[in-house]
């Protein structure tokens, strides 16, 4: 019994000293380098620009590489804007505490140049068809998705609020095709959605309880077996 009495606290001091050595050298791992963030951020947009590139399925390489570089020098100015941004919110913080700002009014004001240079640039090389494909891309699909998710949830919508709801989600879509991130993006998505709910709502059409609804019934529908039972 007093071996083991001397063992114990060995053992524990052992693993304390083995965790405490663990965490020093968790806590001396390096941060990225400007140049390794950078690295990761090019590789980031390479891949997104590649997804546009194979849904266009261009057949012209030439056309196909001025989309590509049009497209990643866009996601380059959308990050310089916002770190233009950023510095400017954080020296109007310091200097005028208590201002309020509206980023996304000053957001939209920045953007205005960008956002026709870069549909110009599209423009000159697509189709519009191609275009509208490139949006969509760039914003996740977000207006078919909740197109559909208009259609399929609120029952009794006639051609007059169908059109009206795609043509509010593209309006969303024009303004999410210059946000810098996808929370920015949806961010913008549901300000518009909002919109259309409130005159869904006007029109007869209670949207959050047609939701509710819906819920209500995908949850009491039987569930799928799993394979092999």
């Amino acid at each position: 019994m007093k071996v083991k009495s001397t063992i114990l606290p060995f053992v524990i001091l052992t693993a304390l000293i083995l965790a405490a050595s663990q965490t020093r050298a968790q806590d001396s791992t390096p941060p990225l380098t400007a140049a390794e963030l950078e690295t990761i951020y090019n590789a980031s947009i390479e891949k997104r620009t590649a997804e546009i590139l194979k849904a266009l399925a261009l057949t012209d390489a030439a056309k196909a590489t001025r989309v590509h570089d049009v497209i990643m020098a866009q996601y380059r100015s959308l990050r310089a804007r916002d770190e233009a941004l950023d510095t400017m919110f954080k020296e109007l913080a310091k200097n005028a505490p208590g201002v309020e700002t509206n980023r996304s009014a000053i957001l939209r004001t920045l953007s205005q140049t960008l956002h026709s240079q870069f549909v110009g640039k599209l423009s000159a090389e697509l189709s519009p068809a191609q275009v509208e494909l490139v949006k969509d891309k760039l914003t996740y699909d977000k207006v078919k998705v909740t197109y559909d998710a208009y259609c399929n949830i609120v029952a009794g919508l006639d051609d007059k609020d169908k059109a009206m709801i795609l043509d509010s989600l593209k309006e969303a879509r024009e303004e999410a095709i210059d946000g810098g991130s996808a929370v920015e993006k949806t961010e913008i998505f549901q300000r518009h959605k909002d919109r259309i709910n409130a005159r869904l709502l006007a029109g007869g059409h209670d949207v959050a309880k047609a939701i509710k609804e819906w819920e209500e019934k995908q949850e009491s529908q039987p569930k799928p077996k799993a394979a092999g039972n």
